[in-house]
């Protein structure tokens, strides 16, 4: 355990022994989806290097050898929207890192690349990262409205294209949203046996799977038919453990797109990016320990009330719903748990005086 966690470790014990949550709503947040206007401004985090126990490990794009599993690849998106919560992110996971330079970063952006590598580049200048090209062309026409406006916006879906979009020498990645941290680490993770899953993730079997798909879906027997032989369970798409090579080989990608397309006309779910990953990988999935995806606490997706940890150990605390905790910080009136992603925030807040 790393010692930043363990001077953590109290601090989230007392919360939760001290702290009752209400459902109460926050007020309403402003979300800016603005492409124009400066990035937000970042403090520089501090260089977290190897100890001695760590191999030495050395990745380039261009490196097409075998597997190193030593080299931890990591994907995640970045937007003008949620770049406060990517940082924060990324400085979770480096904070725990039992060998933080053996951590790739792979940023997938549709817009502002050359800002978004010089902020990158300013708040994490020893990083080992890669910034790639999402073109929002693979997914216009195929993208249907959902129950909320964030979850339509084009790089919600660059997940499904990480395989097309990665080097051929990265095998596996793990893909993280942007509205989570880690308070572990991420290596654990990282080594999970995938065996013969394509994707890895926390299953959730106690949810009720039908909720996940409109009447439409499960009155026809065409589609209520997608799931035989297998014993689905939900699972967030937040946090995955992917192998890309398998994903490749499978054609995955477009078995995901089939599915979008099939939306389109019939209208068979409501949630944006997630179902088709259910309808293709749902019964299929190599279960990960639930400490590794601790979801929902943005609340729904439509009012975004406050939320308990699910009970159990904590290794990733994840912002999933409406709710995000920089927003409801800066209006001053955050969930409880929202304490937790505040000490990663390394968002520069403009001086209440100026010298001037």
């Amino acid at each position: 355990m790393s010692p930043g966690f363990r001077l953590f470790l109290p601090f989230i014990t007392l919360l939760l022994l001290s702290t009752t949550l209400s459902a109460t709503k926050p007020p309403p947040l402003a979300v800016a989806t603005s492409t124009t206007g400066s990035l937000p401004r970042f403090r520089e985090a501090p260089a977290f290097r190897n100890g001695i126990e760590c191999p030495k490990a050395v990745w380039s794009p261009l490196d097409r050898r075998a597997h190193n599993p030593s080299i931890i690849h990591i994907a995640m998106t970045l937007d003008t929207t949620y770049l406060r919560g990517s940082v924060a992110g990324v400085l979770s996971v480096l904070q725990h890192a039992s060998c933080p330079e053996n951590i790739v970063f792979h940023f997938l952006a549709s817009h502002r690349r050359a800002e978004l590598r010089r902020t990158i580049l300013t708040t994490f200048p020893y990083l080992n990262f890669h910034l790639y090209h999402f073109d929002t062309n693979l997914v216009k026409g195929k993208i249907s409205s959902s129950i909320r406006r964030a979850l339509d916006q084009p790089l919600n879906y660059a997940r499904i294209y990480l395989a097309d979009l990665l080097p051929s020498g990265v095998r596996r990645i793990i893909y993280f949203d942007s509205d989570l941290i880690v308070v572990d680490d991420v290596a654990k993770l990282w080594q999970i046996d995938l065996g013969s899953h394509v994707l890895g993730a926390p299953e959730y079997c106690h949810a009720n799977f039908t909720n996940y798909f409109t009447d439409k879906f499960w009155s026809g027997p065409f589609f209520s038919q997608t799931f035989q032989g297998r014993v689905p369970c939900y699972f967030n798409t937040g946090v995955m453990v992917i192998d890309v090579w398998k994903w490749r080989e499978g054609k995955y990608t477009e078995k995901l797109e089939s599915w979008m397309r099939i939306q389109k006309r019939h209208r068979i779910y409501e949630l944006g990016s997630l179902p088709p990953f259910l309808l293709v990988f749902a019964g299929d999935v190599r279960g990960v320990e639930h400490r590794w995806n601790q979801h929902g606490l943005g609340g729904d997706n439509l009012e975004g009330l406050c939320r308990d940890l699910h009970p159990g150990p904590v290794s990733l605390l994840h912002w999933s719903g409406k709710g995000k905790p920089w927003l409801r910080l800066d209006s001053k009136r955050p969930c409880p748990l929202d304490s937790l992603w505040a000490p990663y925030d390394l968002f520069r807040h403009e001086p209440l005086f100026s010298d001037s």
